[in-house]
């Protein structure tokens, strides 16, 4: 099978990809071992975060610290028998997190930050996928006046810093938008810019049935055998067939390094693990918005399938068993917070954030080889940067002007 390019990777980064580049002339096969969109594009919090402009780094406050090492947080928790093989790259993500760092990096962050849901909305209309968009913003709810100052005082900075735009929420004005919440919260901050997705699966499948009617192609295939060769770069598809293109595209998210460390890069990827339950609301109650609770680090988020339960990072080896405790940690608080019913699903739900240690995504050209791309490492954005992400592969891929400057996503900055 000959093609113009490769995308191996079919989450949503890897669709947006497969679907710019179909969108800019190229025939496109889109390859993955699974069907598109099932592993970390299914199971986020469905938010594309135009508020999103820092990064999520690795705190520097001595009293999370202590929380963290203690191990029985529901925002993190940890293998012990991962960290020796994490301990370079959280010593790095440590150093990348410091403030001055943080800063600096949210500067060059922000300039794909900034296109996030314009370049949604562009792939939403085309896909016929607006509906599963909400432009409602999502909710931080307070518990503490020492919180609340201090994420209000940071909005503060961050909106006159990048013109971020968020609302202030006193007890009164939180009760009236979301009246089923617990009522000791002290108040809320909204952040108004971003958009919420209801359906992230849902809105994957759209996409790639865009990318199919303009012509792209999808196949199951493993990505572990992709070579270069004559003709440019090639791989086995599952049912036996060999798929060649000029360009090939790295989309694989965790699995990243199937490929890259086959071709020689030792890029400091890890990987930060998450889960998430659905429930249904009890009676007639209703979740407005998503919303975080500050205080205690888990997320509650209005989905098609129901009211949507996420935890924050879980340090462990990628392929490691499940081991949901900061669900069990988190359920019985959240039930607090908001009057959840029964869980829908069956069991938990795992899914693998691909991060490297500067928080910013690696796009662009592979240093080492003539016609490869990588489209890796969106860590907690996935979801909000995969259309800017798309766009961009796509106008490099073609030699087109790149609407966002990617020099300092590349991947040649780990050397």
């Amino acid at each position: 099978m000959q093609t113009d390019t490769i995308v191996l990777g079919a989450g949503i980064v890897g669709i947006s990809v497969a679907l710019h580049l179909q969108k800019a002339g190229r025939s496109v096969l889109l390859v993955d071992k699974r069907s598109p969109g099932q592993e970390t594009s299914y199971g986020n919090a469905g938010l594309i975060q135009r508020e999103g402009v820092y990064p999520y780094g690795f705190p520097h406050d001595f009293g999370a610290l202590i929380r963290y090492a203690m191990n029985n947080t529901i925002d993190a928790h940890y293998h012990w028998n991962a960290i020796p093989k994490l301990a370079p790259f959280l010593w790095s993500y440590w150093m990348h997190s410091r403030a001055s760092q943080h800063e600096a990096i949210a500067h060059k962050y922000a300039t794909l930050i900034e296109h996030c849901v314009s370049e949604h909305d562009a792939l939403a209309q085309e896909a016929g996928a607006t509906n599963l968009l909400r432009r409602k913003g999502w909710m931080k709810v307070f518990r503490t006046a020492a919180q609340q100052d201090a994420r209000l005082a940071e909005a503060a900075r961050w909106n006159r810093d990048f013109g971020l735009n968020y609302r202030a929420l006193d007890v009164a004005t939180l009760r009236s938008e979301e009246p089923h919440l617990d009522q000791s919260l002290i108040g809320g901050l909204h952040w108004t810019d971003p958009v919420t997705v209801v359906d992230p699966l849902g809105l994957s499948k759209a996409y790639v049935a865009r990318f199919e009617e303009l012509g792209g192609k999808l196949a199951l295939g493993d990505a572990g055998t992709l070579v270069q060769d004559a003709a440019g770069w090639s791989v086995t598809l599952t049912d036996g067939t060999k798929a060649q293109a000029k360009d090939a595209v790295v989309a694989l998210g965790p699995w990243a390094d199937v490929v890259t460390t086959k071709l020689g890069y030792h890029l400091p990827l890890a990987v930060k693990r998450g889960y998430h339950m659905h429930y249904k609301a009890q009676g007639n109650a209703v979740l407005n918005h998503p919303v975080l609770d500050t205080e205690r680090g888990y997320f509650l988020a209005p989905m098609l399938q129901g009211i949507r339960l996420t935890t924050g990072a879980e340090f462990a080896d990628r392929d490691a068993p499940k081991t949901p405790v900061q669900l069990a940690r988190a359920e019985p608080i959240a039930r607090t917070l908001f009057p959840l019913g029964e869980r829908v699903d069956a069991e938990p739900w795992l899914g693998r954030r691909p991060c490297t240690p500067d928080m910013m995504p690696i796009i662009g050209p592979a240093p080492k080889h003539k016609n490869l791309w990588f489209s890796i490492g969106h860590a907690h954005h996935g979801l909000t940067l995969a259309a800017v992400t798309g766009r961009m592969i796509a106008e490099m891929v073609t030699g087109q002007k790149v609407f966002v400057d990617p020099t300092p996503f590349s991947a040649a900055r780990f050397g």
